[in-house]
């Protein structure tokens, strides 16, 4: 009889690229004429953000943007005045090889940051930004799924795993017009603006899948109250609602979608008096969009022939797992400023994730988040001078799930819901951070699998003696598997013959080998 192999092909994530390129920041900026002179400089803020990426090759392309505010006081006013600039950068990684259906995540954050005054009319800034690239293809594996004929015995194992890959970008622009309250003063500056887009709906809807949800825009602006420099805080959201059209996706797909605010501008607008009373914002939205089929396949770990001699190839795959996502609350409280250290008055205070890090727990059912969060402020001081202070506090949280998630990868990405702080009777301030920590679990099963097995059917094995049935001390624990491998026989014979009803022995115990030609 001929030897029948069929085969089967199980993909598996393949990391192309993991690096990190820096990029250099200097500015050396005269104020125009418009501006007042330089005073007191009070904060400054690199933004960075990558707006687009392609893949040509083997070479990865992407762009760099960094939004650049220094803030500064005058001499005759305690106003507090913005410089902004923009800096624009095109740069590229080589790869080193050619990927099929790569996945690129790109993430820039601002390293060391110094910037003076050279005078009352001239900045200078000098800095870098770190951009953490991360390209992931997919290779493929093929394995024995079924061995037929020549007496050839199979060991199966079931696998599950991710069987079809769908990544998808979408673009948004988005953009909206507030007008001021009447509470609230005119504008002279945008100071600050930051913005998030936290977790949004999704459904399938006749084969293409809607996302659904609402950006959240927080901005610090500089005014005057009371004929001093004060700062106002203002938010508001910006909704949006888009069909994701995604080839041959179904309702067996799982799907993910990630939004991800790139860059986000805004500006103030004069109404017919000229007073600065609205703003029009202008947002651009990435939805990261990942669809993942999962199958299920028996492959072959193992094989013998009960009559002639072979050679089998094993190799460790590593079968991909759909990814599990856990949505997880964190409250983190900080000491922030305590007596003469508090400020006189807080206009507003937020918190900045840096540096998270994830991990498993030792226990096999959690993840460790710890990194740095900065706490911002922007208060008046006690001598009654607008501030911009940071604190940095340490950061770890363990995370309980309740799944057992030993062997797999972890990464979570750390969003601050919202800051509220107190100031205790005893003259002590307290900020507390409601967190949002998106966790993924990345499961990717290494297994051993048979590549291939050559069977020798120029001559039978040899048996030690010419017998029908054989004597066999079993241990515990022991893989009927394997005693049947060694004594040239099939599994289902030793497990009729002895009507045992698992793969291992239960216990040490005298079992009779039915020899199978």
């Amino acid at each position: 009889m001929e030897l029948k192999i069929n085969k089967e092909t199980v993909p598996a994530a393949d990391r192309v690229f993991d690096g990190i390129q820096e990029q250099s920041i200097e500015l050396d900026y005269i104020l125009p004429d418009y501006c007042p002179d330089i005073f007191r400089l009070v904060r400054c803020e690199v933004i960075p953000v990558i707006t687009d990426h392609s893949i040509s090759g083997d070479r990865l392309s992407y762009e760099l943007r960094c939004d650049i505010r220094i803030l500064y006081c005058s001499e005759a006013n305690s106003l507090l005045q913005c410089v902004s600039q923009r800096q624009s950068f095109s740069r590229s990684a080589e790869l080193g090889k050619i990927c099929d259906d790569p996945r690129v995540k790109i993430t820039a954050k601002t390293g060391h940051m110094n910037f003076r005054a050279v005078n009352k009319r001239r900045l200078d800034l000098r800095g870098a930004v770190s951009v953490k690239i991360e390209v992931t293809g997919e290779s493929s594996q093929e394995v024995i799924s079924d061995i037929f004929g020549m007496n050839v015995q199979t060991k199966k194992i079931p696998v599950r795993f991710a069987a079809k890959k769908i990544n998808t970008d979408k673009t948004l622009q988005l953009s909206e017009e507030t007008e001021l309250t009447p509470a609230q003063p005119d504008i002279v500056s945008i100071i600050s603006c930051r913005c998030k887009a936290p977790e949004c709906e999704k459904k399938m809807i006749s084969g293409k899948l809607l996302a659904k949800g609402e950006a959240e825009v927080e901005i610090l602006y500089s005014c005057e109250r009371d004929g001093e420099g004060a700062i106002e805080p203002m938010s508001f959201t910006l909704p949006y609602s888009q069909i994701i059209d995604i080839d041959e996706i179904d309702d067996s797909y799982e799907c993910t979608v990630i939004p991800e605010a790139v860059c986000c501008d805004v500006t103030p607008a004069s109404g017919k008096s000229g007073e600065n009373r609205s703003l029009r914002c202008e947002l651009e939205l990435h939805l990261h969009c990942r669809a993942v089929k999962t199958a299920d396949l028996m492959i072959a770990e193992d094989a013998y022939s009960t009559v002639y001699p072979c050679t089998a190839t094993a190799a460790e795959i590593r079968a991909d797992q759909t990814p599990t996502v856990y949505s997880e609350s964190i409250r983190h409280s900080a000491r922030i400023a305590e007596g003469e250290g508090i400020p006189q008055t807080i206009y507003a205070m937020w918190c900045t994730p840096k540096n998270i890090n994830t991990r498993l727990g030792e226990d096999g059912h959690s993840v460790v988040i710890s990194g740095m969060l900065t706490y911002s402020m922007a208060v008046k001081d006690t001598a009654g001078s607008i501030a911009m202070p940071d604190k940095d506090e340490a950061f770890e949280e363990t995370v309980s799930l309740n799944d057992d998630i030993s062997g797999c990868t972890v990464s979570s990405v750390i969003t601050v819901r919202e800051v509220s702080y107190n100031i205790s009777s005893d003259g002590v301030l307290t900020a507390k951070a409601d967190i949002s920590a998106r966790i993924s679990v990345n499961g990717c099963s290494a297994i051993k699998a048979l590549t291939d097995i050559a069977v020798d059917d120029s001559a039978k094995k040899e048996r030690d003696g010419d017998y029908a049935i054989k004597l066999y001390f079993g241990t515990e624990n022991e893989e009927v598997w394997e005693i049947a491998k060694r004594y040239s026989t099939c599994v289902s014979a030793i497990m009729e013959e002895n009507e045992l009803d698992g793969d291992r022995l239960e216990s040490g115990t005298m079992l009779l080998i039915p020899i199978v030609t």
